[in-house]
């Protein structure tokens, strides 16, 4: 087989499961058929052949809404295209909810589904016995149908993939089993097969659970990990409707599916086994995992009384077979922040079928353009760190992270496992005073606090959740006196060289050529103009910036960084995060309190917003930043680690008779949303314009050497005012609260969603943001002759709109 082997190809993709079939497909739709796809053994013979094959359609955000209304779409389509049958019929799915608190989550998810157009409707108990009569429904609360939702078998489905990329000219080898990616120079180059190396412009790494070790045979922990998925099938059940649709319990944590006259069931159970710790075998081929009945059975006894004919059936199949989770149940795909030309999609926490059709087509675009084509922020593998992917984190966190699938969605609920991993230097002290701690990243971060001394713990719920009063009183210290942020955990990137500047200017969209001490607030374009990144850059030598950036962007913001600095620039970037602490001191005490530890006079005149200066606080040299991400008087502090304590310290002692107190970043987040602060992935992102929301005012437009995504931007701005604005929402009724997704309606038709919400406790109001899209243009005077609403788990609410922040809309705080 080797002898059949290129030496060199344009795309070169390791893995035959349905992931690498449908890449291949959709690059030679795309034009794209130099390509050769290597599988170890068979199509199909990892995952993809005991896949349930369930196609829904509803995801948790839009764009992966889209991908797999597409895959829907396209199976429609493949059997004709190709003549290779696939199994796929659109018959529908079911949600029963056994609880209030589950119908609550459902209505809030047919309100998100009509706002991605896929169809749903709310059913009573008695309605989802007409929809599915074999459902025992005397002991549940209601249900959610949406009838595009289907089924397709994986194994043929894959072939039909198969067979129309090669009708197309890409080449499809079994039997070769790819050794290891060859890298160079920071760039993949090809692979090692055996004693035959083939060179590719680009390689793809769709290996399933084999991707892990193959990844870091070229230095990369790709956070994915094996666990054991267990279902059963039964023998034939008499009279059984052919057209059943698919049934989740998630309560039950069950899902059931009809298969030729036969029920199979499966689970997402809360505490699952995690596989393969020590490798996965190489000659692993169509092949099953020991039975485990006893982990499997409290599922089955659930099942039994739900569909009690399952009581008086025989189970003709007990499977168990391996499926890869990520860390936060979402694949990975895209080029790797390691290596450039090193694509992966692989870890798709069992929902690969429904993903293939959508994951295989914006990898192609992706692999052509080398930019992402749309906003896939939620699934790209630079999201997470790399400590994420060491063997225990992963181990820890699966036991954990399949049973997710299914558990209740709870805003702001928190991982349980894989905790302790990162800790700020401040973590001790803080949990002293009563810290609930959070998990984001890796890192533990306070959230909230309770009384000092006590161990808070979160009481989930979709209304006001037990720290709300908490939360508050830290946001009335915030606006009355003076509040400690503990912000740590934010990426500081030091840029450095003779060429920083000019490289800087560049990547950013705001003027970066600007006086020593200067805090520049930026976004970081793509060519069609879209935010990739959301940050301020301090400029602290006519040659060293330092760059702060976000958490959830960590390592996508660090290559996106290192990747636009030209090979003959003279400038170097280090990541100096975990050697710099971060304290954030924000209210209007603030520049009292900073005076009393440091000496130094920090008033309008020396000290301005936006100026950072070296103070020092008892015996660290602390640089000060005036800034703030929660709408008052206050500035950042830069400490370095190894005195974090000392200067916490000072600050505790002299800040008791000014009222200081400890907030979390609940508080942070309903005060930034208060302000009209944006977040990046959640109000802006790669297909968000500074424009079209609200961040013009960053953007230097006639700076010499322009910035990436500047032509862009232009033909927008040349245009005239955006159709499509963000938007400051207000509901009229203060107790129901907004979180995401939530539709929005002028005048009685949907005109867009909001895209993050929360309780304004300074203004003592329920907020969010959110775009919307009209024929004409957006102005405040629009919005206020409008009928807003936004809806609420199927309820429509009145609502204010309007552009700029909500609370103190002239800035006159921060100015103070």
């Amino acid at each position: 087989m080797q002898g059949n082997l290129p030496d060199r190809c344009d795309v070169v993709i390791v893995g035959g499961g349905i992931i690498g079939c449908s890449i291949a497909y959709h690059l030679a739709a795309l034009g794209i058929t130099d390509v050769w796809l290597l599988e170890r053994r068979q199509l199909t013979c990892g995952t993809t052949w005991h896949a349930a094959g369930l196609v829904p359609q509803l995801r948790a955000t839009r764009n992966l809404t889209e991908l797999a209304k597409y895959t829907s779409e396209l199976l429609r389509t493949l059997e004709k295209e190709t003549g290779q049958a696939t199994g796929y019929k659109q018959n529908g799915s079911i949600g029963v909810a056994k609880t209030a608190e589950r119908l609550e989550e459902f209505r809030r998810n047919a309100s998100m589904a009509k706002g991605f157009g896929i169809e749903v409707e709310m059913l009573t108990p008695s309605d989802l016995r007409q929809r599915y009569p074999l459902l025992r429904t005397d002991d549940v609360a209601g249900g959610m149908w949406l009838p595009k939702d289907g089924q397709t078998n994986p194994v043929d489905t894959t072939q039909a993939y198969a067979k129309a990329a090669r009708q197309r000219g890409v080449r499809i080898l079994e039997g070769v089993e790819v050794d290891r990616l060859l890298s160079e120079n920071g760039r993949a180059f090809g692979v090692q097969v055996g004693e035959h190396q083939i060179r590719a412009g680009t390689v793809v790494l769709a290996a399933g659970m084999w991707s892990h070790e193959l990844a870091r045979g070229v230095g990369i922990r790709l956070p994915l990990q094996a666990a054991e998925h267990f279902y059963v099938v039964t023998e034939l059940i008499a009279d059984l409707p052919r057209e059943l649709p698919v049934l989740r319990v998630p309560d039950e944590y069950a899902y059931y599916k009809e298969d030729a006259g036969k029920l199979l069931v499966g689970a997402f159970e809360p505490v699952a086994k995690p596989w393969g710790m020590a490798g996965i075998p190489k000659d692993f081929c169509f092949d099953a995992l020991p039975n485990d009945m006893d982990h499997f059975m409290p599922v089955l006894e659930l099942a039994m009384h739900r569909v009690p004919v399952l009581e008086r059936t025989g189970i003709a199949t007990w499977f168990n077979g391996p499926e890869s989770f990520t860390p936060d149940d979402r694949y990975l795909l895209g080029e790797t922040a390691e290596l450039r030309d090193l694509f992966v999609a692989c870890g798709f926490n069992s929902i690969g079928i429904q993903s293939s059709g959508g994951a295989g087509k914006v990898l192609a675009q992706w692999i052509r353009d080398r930019l992402a084509p749309m906003d896939l922020a939620d699934i790209d593998v630079r999201r997470l760190q790399p400590m994420q992917g060491t063997r225990q984190y992963l181990r820890d966190r699966t036991t954990e992270s399949l049973g997710l699938l299914y558990a209740m969605h709870w805003p702001f609920r928190q991982v349980e496992t894989a905790r302790q991993a990162r800790h700020s230097p401040l973590h001790a002290p803080l949990l002293a005073a009563g810290a609930c701690m959070g998990e984001y990243g890796g890192w533990e971060r306070a959230n909230w606090y309770g009384a000092p001394g006590s161990s808070p713990a979160y009481d989930y719920s979709y209304g006001r959740q037990n720290w709300f009063e908490a939360c508050a009183g830290e946001c009335r210290a915030t606006r009355d006196a003076v509040a400690l942020y503990d912000q740590s955990s934010y990426p500081k990137y030091l840029v450095q060289g003779r060429d920083a500047c000019a490289v800087l200017n560049r990547i950013s969209c705001a003027q970066m050529d600007v006086p020593i001490g200067r805090i520049v607030y930026t976004q970081w374009l793509n060519a069609r103009g879209g935010i990739e990144a959301d940050l301020t850059i301090t400029r602290l030598a006519p040659d060293q910036f330092l760059v702060v950036s976000a958490v959830g962007s960590h390592q996508r913001d660090l290559s996106w960084l290192r990747r636009h600095i030209p090979s003959e620039a003279f400038c170097t970037v280090t990541d100096i995060t975990a050697g710099m602490a971060l304290i954030g001191l924000m209210g209007p005490q603030s520049r009292e309190l900073l005076r009393q530890v440091s000496g130094t006079v920090l008033d309008n005149t020396h000290c301005p917003f936006g100026r950072s200066v070296e103070i020092e606080i008892g015996y660290a040299i602390v640089r000060a930043s005036r800034l703030t991400y929660v709408g008052e008087l206050g500035w950042e502090l830069y400490i370095p680690s190894d005195q974090a304590l000392h200067v916490y310290g000072r600050l505790r002692e002299a800040g008791e008779a000014l009222g200081l107190s400890h907030a979390g970043f609940h508080a942070m987040n309903a005060c930034r949303v208060e302000k009209g602060y944006r977040h990046w992935g959640h109000d802006i992102g790669p297909e968000d314009t500074p424009l079209e929301a609200g961040l013009g005012f960053t953007v230097a437009w006639d700076k010499a050497g322009g910035f990436i995504g500047e032509e862009a931007l232009k033909r927008q701005r040349d245009q005239g005012p955006p159709r499509r604005r963000l938007l400051q929402l207000r509901l009229e009724d203060d107790q129901a609260l907004l979180y995401h997704d939530e539709p929005i309606y002028l005048d009685d038709q949907m005109v867009g969603m909001t895209t993050s919400g929360m309780y304004g406790h300074r203004l003592q109001a329920s907020l969010g943001m959110g775009y919307v899209r009209l024929e004409e243009p957006i102005s405040n005077e629009r919005l206020q002759a409008a009928r807003i609403e936004i809806e609420v788990a199927g309820t429509r609410l009145p609502a204010r709109a309007q552009l700029g922040p909500h609370y103190d809309p002239k800035g006159v705080r921060i100015q103070s």
